[in-house]
């Protein structure tokens, strides 16, 4: 009964061996990892479209949970760049980011990744995230690292632009924006925490660099007043341009807010038509529907183009006598005797209509703001069939891409543990983590390279150094939250892109192109369709994926085959390849591969190929040690070769088959009908017997395939002519 307890809770495994030692060193990992964790979090958050405070909610019991339930005792798990990233891409089509609907969507995904990774789990299929290949993983990742660094532009600047329907558009925009305007402070400090942070890793990587870098420009936001906002009335923009267009913006929002009610109750009836079967009545809704659609579109438009010219608007404060100020355009003059505060003012625009009695003017930096303390309301998410059939396909690219990363990590570190792993197991331990995750308002999580590699640096005996991360995340939402309200914005978009400065490997796409140039090809294929159609990098894995699966298929339907020839040294290589002579009355046909349905017609090909280009072939000898594996559609094509062979007066023998390929052949009768006494062990002993045979008419001086022996040259040779010399074993009897 041992075993199986240990597989449902496989943390009891490590309590029998626990020592006080064990405990010291597992509480120093985990508040190790927990001072990295926690900013990392806050940034992975963000990028994932969500509030930075539920970075610590993701990152509360995941961790606890994968530790306990998984089989690694020292992976970190918790929000990691690409599954962060990933996640924004999926739910970026069906909601605004950070609103109330993108919140539950995001964690209705977790709790579908969960589910997935967990009934693969159970199910034992781990072996299924095999579909996602080498090659395209290393595509991949290095396109989502690059995408990753290129989304947090933005923040380094300082500038807002809207997501483009491409992200390569996006930086465009970026670049644009920054051109017209960069906010040098946002940008110096953000350098100085990305400089701060790869000089300390250099230097010592124990050093908390994260957390030193969090630190010191927070500290240094909150002295120096680097957030500057102020409230003001639309009455207080000196510039009738900026006033129009905010009341554009608004009408351009309150458009959609209609047009959007106006859809609620037009979809409920034509539900009720069709179930009605009032074909016409769903017509005419379906036409309304569309108009209704065409003018939500409109209005999204006018809005956009609105928030752009509002976004680069830049203004210059007045100080007025009554204490308040008046903004002036900043390519404007201001009134004589007067003075601006020396700094440069915009209109925060999101995305929401804007209040003109209380617009928020910035003149600073962006910070994180303001965090809600406490911990996360434990609620089941709510969710229908027809958004969890949504989410489902994303659900499962994030669930295999999260659990490759996670058991890649953890086999790294077994390898210097000498722990064993179990990746199905490891597949329940992160799929529990993301559903009891989902019941405390996480979105997915999954191992991380980083964290994990700070835990083993750290000490981590166990996966309780896990649980102690979590015991200080918990402490850091119970009091530590205030403190995080001046943390830079631009200091977590530092941490993001220093996190996935290790993810780029361009010299992974040369290593695979050395192993195999299609796997090359496929690595530098999926990185650029990856690139391409970010945001939507579903799109570039199921590019990789079906490169990968075709080449599979391509190379399964035409195997290696090669005719095998003798070296100097008296050992049989691939003639071609070697370039050595062939024996025009002995052929020995290696096929490197499964015979199956795929490839059954090829094998056929060949042999009937080389009955018509060898007018003198007395004998083929199939090696078939590198058939693995047969179905039917094999087996009939072998035994239609074997009756090719034989109605053209020409033998055919097979050397080298396996226990499961033989047992195929007799249970089929294949093996009677090739004859037993044609079945040898190696290539060696069917040379050896079938040799003397077959050149039994043959006035050749030399054969290629027995260097080792001298042929009388008359026509007429008897085999007791032939002389062995070398290999010792080389005769002319049946073994």
């Amino acid at each position: 009964m041992a075993i199986p307890v240990l597989k449902i809770v496989p943390f009891l495994g490590w309590i029998r061996t626990y020592s006080a030692e064990h405990l010291k060193m597992d509480f120093m990992a985990g508040l190790t990892v927990a001072l990295v964790l926690i900013p990392q979090s806050m940034a992975y958050a963000q990028l994932a479209g969500l509030p930075p405070y539920y970075g610590l909610y993701a990152s509360f019991l995941p961790p606890l949970v994968a530790a306990l339930f998984g089989s690694s005792r020292q992976l970190s798990t918790g929000p990691v760049a690409v599954v962060s990233l990933m996640t924004a891409a999926c739910l970026e089509p069906l909601a605004t980011a950070g609103s109330e609907s993108y919140i539950a969507y995001a964690v209705l995904l977790a709790l579908a990744v969960g589910i997935f990774q967990l009934s693969l789990g159970v199910l034992r299929l781990g072996l299924v995230v095999n579909f996602l290949s080498h090659p395209v993983v290393a595509g991949f990742t290095n396109a989502a690292a690059i995408i990753i660094a290129t989304s947090q532009l933005s923040k380094m600047f300082g500038v807002s632009v809207d997501s483009a329907e491409h992200h390569y558009r996006t930086i465009l925009r970026v670049a644009q924006a920054a051109m017209h305007y960069t906010h040098w402070p946002t940008l110096a400090l953000g350098t100085f925490a990305f400089a701060l942070m790869l000089i300390l890793k250099r230097v010592n990587p124990r050093i908390p660099s994260v957390l030193v870098a969090v630190v010191l420009t927070t500290v240094f936001s909150w002295a120096n007043g680097f957030e500057h906002n102020s409230t003001i009335s639309v009455q207080s923009l000196a510039a009738p341009r900026a006033s129009a267009a905010v009341a554009s913006y608004n009408a351009a929002m309150q458009a959609q807010t209609e047009l959007a009610a106006r859809r609620t109750p037009l979809n409920a009836a034509k539900a009720e038509a069709m179930r009605s079967r009032e074909q016409f009545t769903v017509a005419d809704d379906e036409h309304e529907l569309r108009r209704l659609a065409l003018e939500m579109e409109i209005a999204k438009s006018e809005a956009k183009n609105v928030k752009a010219v509002l976004r680069g608007m830049l203004f210059q404060a007045v100080p007025t006598a009554k204490g308040g100020m008046t903004f002036y355009p900043a390519e404007s003059t201001i009134p004589d005797g007067a003075g601006n505060d020396g700094r440069t003012w915009r209109i925060r625009v999101g995305n929401a209509p804007l209040d003109p009695m209380a617009l928020t003017m910035t003149g600073g930096g962006s910070v994180v703001g303001a965090v809600p303390g406490g911990l996360p309301a434990l609620s089941i998410p709510h969710f229908d069939l027809s958004t969890l059939a949504l989410l489902l396909p994303n659900a499962a690219i994030i669930a295999l891409l999260g659990f490759m990363e996670a058991i890649s990590i953890a086999k790294a570190m077994a390898a210097k543990t000498g722990q064993c792993l179990d990746p199905n197991q490891e597949l329940i331990g992160q799929g529990l983590a993301n559903i009891v995750g989902a019941f405390s308002k996480s979105y997915p999580v999954s191992g991380s390279f980083s964290r994990s590699a700070v835990n083993l640096q750290a000490g981590a005996q166990t996966g309780f150094a896990s649980v102690f991360t979590s015991a200080v995340v918990l402490v850091a939402l119970l009091f530590l939250t205030p403190l995080f309200y001046h943390l830079p914005q631009c200091t977590l978009a530092a941490v993001i892109m220093m996190a996935v400065m290790g993810l780029i490997h361009p010299a992974g796409f040369l290593h695979s192109w050395k192993v195999a140039k299609y796997d090359g090809a496929i690595s530098v294929i999926t990185f650029l369709a990856t690139l391409a159609f970010a945001p939507r990098l579903d799109k570039g894995i199921m590019i990789g994926v079906a490169l990968s699966l075709g080449v599979f298929l391509y190379r399964n339907m035409r195997p290696t085959v090669s005719s095998m020839g003798r070296t100097e040294k008296g050992e049989l290589h691939d003639a071609t390849r070697f370039g050595l002579d062939l024996c025009p009355h002995v052929d020995m046909v290696s096929f490197n591969g499964p015979l199956f349905f795929a490839n059954a017609s090829f094998l056929d090909e060949i042999i009937t190929d080389r009955l018509h280009s060898k007018n003198c072939l007395k004998h083929i000898v199939l090696v078939a040690k590198g058939i693995n594996d047969m179905d039917a559609s094999g087996e009939e094509a072998l035994s239609l070769v074997v009756d090719r062979c034989r109605s053209r007066g020409v033998d055919i023998s097979l050397a080298g088959v396996n226990d499961t390929v033989m047992a195929i052949m007799e249970r089929s009768g294949l093996l009677a009908k090739i004859g037993r006494d044609h079945i040898y062990t190696d290539m060696e002993k069917a040379l050896c017997t079938v040799h003397t045979a077959a050149h039994r008419d043959s006035d050749e001086a030399r054969c290629p395939l027995t260097s080792v022996c001298q042929l009388p040259t008359r026509s007429q040779a008897e085999p007791s002519m032939i002389r062995p010399v070398r290999p010792p074993e080389f005769h002319a009897t049946r073994p």
